[in-house]
């Protein structure tokens, strides 16, 4: 064969790659339609059923020189092509998609606007045990020009035999302290029911790991007007996180702070496993505010300070941790907890730090 003809032939061969360019190309406009049809009518994306009768028709088909096995793995992976495709088309369309909103939410809560780029910090004790005890924190928080207290008064627990919360008496503690000292209260509700009587309590929902799925929850939340704090679950994959706050939003609620915990794997040396890359995945995923709970993270005292200086190193938006005033006779989770010199420690160590990350 000389020359010329080996390129005549590449010509023939470009001119077909083109050919199939523009097949595929319109096949998969064709696709991305069938998908936009299918999730308006709720249908699964993966259809086996029409799948195998491509198949079978493209066997029937072949006339070679392509094995008909050959020409089926090809299709498959079209197939698979295709179906990504779709799936991404319904990752774009998020209300919660940094691609659907490229500047950055900020939510408001007393004046701090968590997700201006500055760091915010949440503390508090796990559960409010008593107005005194609450107070006492309250004090320390405000001495440090801090505008932010959490508290539990709904305590979802491993053992139904532990100290489940003072409940709505926990938030009219809540209030009463937040009132006293001008702050914004943040408190995990765990009942769908309960939202509406417990928004005039607190100023911001706080959706806690064991209830990131519990979607009439996240729905109920969706549905007021209040600022709230999602928390990733105990196994929850970073997507089904971003979908966890995209039931919220879908609901008309923009306001969410989205709150990295710690993740259940294999390791004992902490309470959870901090995924701290989740952060700048989260920040480009979403355009809402991230925040670290350092203590659920890790479980630990010692381990408070460096991965909250990590966190902000990262780029999370704020740092949640608890505090109580004597963490020995805490009726929750007493290990993790700091008491108020480490808190005013901790705080010391990370202004000092700060001004390096900048």
């Amino acid at each position: 064969m000389s020359n010329v003809e080996l390129d005549q032939l590449r010509e023939q061969l470009d001119d077909v790659n083109l050919k199939l360019l523009t097949l595929l190309n319109e096949r998969a406009k064709i696709v991305k339609e069938i998908g936009k049809v299918k999730e308006t009518q709720g249908v699964n994306r993966f259809d086996p059923v029409r799948e195998r009768y491509m198949l079978d028709k493209i066997a029937t088909e072949n006339e070679g020189p392509f094995e008909t096995s050959t020409l089926q793995h090809i299709f498959k992976e079209i197939f698979k092509a295709g179906l990504e495709l779709q799936e991404n088309d319904h990752r774009k369309a998020l209300l919660v998609s940094r691609k659907k909103k490229p500047e950055n939410t900020i939510v408001n809560l007393k004046g701090e606007m968590i997700g201006d780029g500055k760091p915010h910090f949440i503390f508090g004790p796990c559960a409010v045990e008593s107005y005194e005890q609450t107070a006492k924190v309250a004090e320390a928080v405000k001495a440090r020009g801090l505008k932010l207290l959490r508290g539990g008064a709904f305590k979802p627990r491993t053992s139904p035999y532990d100290f489940q919360g003072l409940g709505l008496e926990g938030l009219k503690i809540l209030k009463k302290v937040a009132t006293e000292y001008d702050l914004a209260v943040i408190s995990e509700i765990v009942n769908p029911a309960d939202i509406e009587e417990a928004i005039e309590y607190i100023d911001v929902i706080q959706i806690g790991a064991r209830n990131m799925q519990n979607f009439e929850l996240l729905k109920a939340a969706g549905s007021v007007n209040k600022p709230v704090l999602l928390k990733r679950g105990l196994a929850a994959t970073i997507e089904e996180f971003i979908n966890a706050a995209e039931y919220i939003n879908s609901r008309g609620n923009g306001q969410i702070i989205l709150c990295e915990r710690g993740i259940r794997t294999y390791e004992k040396a902490t309470r959870n496993t901090l995924d701290i890359s989740a952060v700048p995945i989260l920040k480009q995923e979403t355009h809402l505010p991230v925040m670290v709970d350092v203590t659920h993270s890790t479980g630990r005292r010692d381990l408070l300070l460096p991965t909250a200086k990590a966190a902000l190193a990262i780029g999370a938006d704020g740092i949640m941790a608890e505090v109580h005033p004597d963490p020995a006779v805490a009726l929750s989770d007493s290990a993790q907890q700091m008491n108020i010199e480490q808190f005013n420690h901790f705080l010391d160590e990370l202004h000092a730090f700060m001004p390096i990350k900048a």
